[in-house]
């Protein structure tokens, strides 16, 4: 095992949404929250009585907390048997699917980074294990790359789901992918595989790969010079001219040389703009939410 400090990293979160049919179950690891309940005044919740997993079910809590967590390596890279699993402040392995909150407030969420740019290495939250490691792609036994680098940062967004018994009607009835939320984040700076990002959206694609919804939020590290500028898909033309373009172009034709057709995109082949990525995050941190409270199926998904 080898742990990797350099993927280190703290988070400050300012507000974190779920749903628990109308009412308010408050826990953390180990931090007070200060919530404000409906009917009472702001009442200061013990440590002793928070939980790190029941930080999952908040419908909506205002709250200031921090977690520190590491990422522990196991295996070789770029090898079947290597994970790359995340870490509390008290060694205990958390999810960054499950256990990360989704929501900073202000417009800004976490994104978790799975493939740094300019790598081909495709990968991804193992979203069918024990506490949802970070591992490479296989098919057929064999780990999968991508044909060509990837130009920016791709991750998740954690407290996500893409619900493939939902048919989205303003995507050509589409079914969702069953996976995260993805995220193209493309500022300057080439982060690490289990890095946390925060991030604003900025654009929404609406990929369909194989006849599935596969979203792409758009999205600018707030640690990036250009990040004040960018608020909206607008700004992505002047600041990064000819990107929201690339991203569609790559991600349509990236299959191409394995023999596949290219991927297709809805919404008229367009990217969308902020309000409506801030759309897309709403109703699958929804979807999510049915998922951990398994008011849905969860088939062979860990919600762990």
């Amino acid at each position: 095992m080898v742990l990797a400090p350099a993927s280190t990293a703290t988070l400050t979160a300012a507000r974190l949404t779920a749903s628990v049919g109308g009412a308010i179950h408050v826990h953390s690891a180990r931090y007070g929250l200060l919530v404000k309940f409906p009917s009472f005044s702001p009442k200061r919740v013990s440590p002793a009585a928070v939980s790190l997993r029941s930080r999952r079910h908040l419908l909506t809590c205002t709250a200031l907390y921090k977690t520190n967590f590491s990422v522990k390596e196991e295996g070789t890279p770029e090898t079947l048997d290597y994970r790359a699993f995340f870490i509390d402040s008290a060694g205990k392995k958390v999810s960054p699917w499950h256990d990360i909150p989704l929501h900073l407030g202000d417009g800004v969420f976490n994104f978790v980074v799975e493939i740094p740019k300019d790598s081909s290495a495709k990968m991804e939250v193992a979203t069918d294990e024990p506490f949802t490691p970070i591992k490479q792609d296989t098919k057929k036994g064999k780990l999968r790359y991508y044909p060509y680098n990837i130009k920016w940062n791709y991750g998740l967004l954690p407290q996500t789901w893409e619900d493939p018994s939902y048919a989205n009607p303003e995507v050509e009835g589409a079914l969702g992918d069953n996976d995260p939320v993805d995220v193209v984040e493309i500022g300057d700076a080439r982060a690490k595989i289990g890095d946390v990002v925060r991030v604003k959206p900025v654009a929404a694609l609406a990929m369909i790969d194989e006849g599935e919804l596969d979203w792409k939020i758009v999205a600018i590290s707030l640690n990036d010079p250009r990040a004040s500028l960018v608020n909206d898909m607008n700004d992505v033309e002047i600041y990064f001219p000819g990107t929201l373009t690339a991203i569609r172009d790559w991600f349509r034709d990236y299959k191409i040389p394995d023999g596949k057709p290219a991927n297709q995109f809805g919404l008229g082949n367009k990217p969308a703009n902020k309000d409506y990525a801030l759309k897309v995050i709403t109703e699958t941190n929804e979807s999510w939410a049915k998922l951990i409270k398994r008011s849905v199926p969860a088939g062979e998904l860990s919600l762990v």
